[in-house]
């Protein structure tokens, strides 16, 4: 039988998503059945171990060498990361849950979609208030899908220059084709804007006529997100260009007391008043409800408490309120 070592080792691979090194580990137990006089196990393993293979989402490495070891002109517009934060690590109305699964489900059946001539779903539009989860959306899809999540540096994207901007812009849709990844444009609005607004000039509205052009135009692996607080002032023709439109708002109470239950599951808590907790967080976004928790956790133990209480979140929440006003 495998080993705990080996199998310890699959587990590992699987959740990193390190398809390379979990089918190296699946062929030593097969090789290991085969010493052991265990043929037909074995034969069954690599079959199994074949077939997954053929069957993999993407052709592509699920970790590319990043493009943001960055050579070039590319070094100044993209920053990357590899986020390992999943789905149970956020919590969503199950409006947008059920639109974030549908996506990834699409996401794993990329060839599959695309052998119907239909294609899955890539570009997305996130808008709502800051601190309502549009820049975690992100982090949590790359880390579901174990892809790189690059940032787009605007103010290194946008110049003063006349053409400069549409040219960068020109340089990140190669890298899109060229990488797959999660590519996020944060605070979207400021290529986005309408056109014809009475401070608009020339130079931005050939800044969205590019993107509006190169948008359209990518047929790549890659996921496109663009995050705005200000969808009001976003150009019209942008909408058809994205696949999806997602819509966050400040959380309800149900999801509040979720919210402070999912920050404080590893940390040791009294009996909390959830009524008064959730009356005081009423009016603030997740990120927010996250920070006053996490501020509460750190006077616990900064003071050598046992246990987070009612009157330190409230406390924190509270202060959080006041800085917001």
């Amino acid at each position: 039988m495998a080993k705990a070592d080996q199998i310890k080792s699959l587990l590992k691979s699987h959740i990193d998503g390190d398809d390379a090194h979990f089918f190296a580990v699946a062929m030593q137990l097969a090789a290991s059945e085969a010493k052991r006089g265990h043929g037909k196990l074995a034969q069954e393993l690599r079959s199994l171990i074949d077939d997954a293979k053929s069957k993999a989402s993407s052709p592509l490495p699920t970790r590319p060498i990043p493009i943001a070891a960055p050579r070039g002109e590319l070094s100044s517009l993209l920053s990357v990361s590899y986020p390992k934060l999943r789905r149970s690590d956020m919590v969503l109305s199950e409006q947008i849950e059920d639109r974030l699964i549908r996506l990834i489900k699409e996401q794993h059946q990329i060839k599959k979609i695309r052998s119907f001539g239909l294609n899955p779903r890539r570009k997305l539009l996130l808008v709502g208030q800051p601190g309502t989860g549009k820049t975690m959306l992100a982090t949590v899809l790359a880390g579901e899908l174990g892809l790189p999540l690059f940032t787009i540096r605007l103010d290194s994207l946008m110049t003063k220059f006349m053409g400069e901007t549409a040219s960068k812009l020109r340089l990140l849709f190669d890298a899109i084709t060229q990488t797959r990844g999660v590519y996020l444009f944060d605070e979207f609005d400021a290529i986005g804007s309408q056109r014809g607004l009475l401070n608009d000039v020339g130079e931005i509205r050939r800044i969205l006529n590019s993107f509006l052009q190169l948008i359209e135009q990518d047929e790549s692996d890659s996921l496109i997100l663009a995050a705005t607080n200000h969808p009001e002032i976003l150009d019209h023709a942008l909408f058809r260009r994205f696949d999806d439109i997602v819509e966050f708002e400040l959380p309800p109470r149900k999801l509040i007391e979720k919210t402070i239950k999912n920050k404080l599951i590893s940390f040791k808590k009294g009996k909390l008043d959830w009524k008064c907790l959730i009356d005081q967080a009423d009016g603030l976004s997740y990120a927010d409800i996250t920070k006053a928790c996490e501020d509460a956790m750190k006077d616990v133990i900064i003071h050598d408490r046992d246990e987070v209480v009612t009157e330190g979140i409230s406390k924190s929440l509270l202060e959080r309120k006041s800085i917001r006003k």
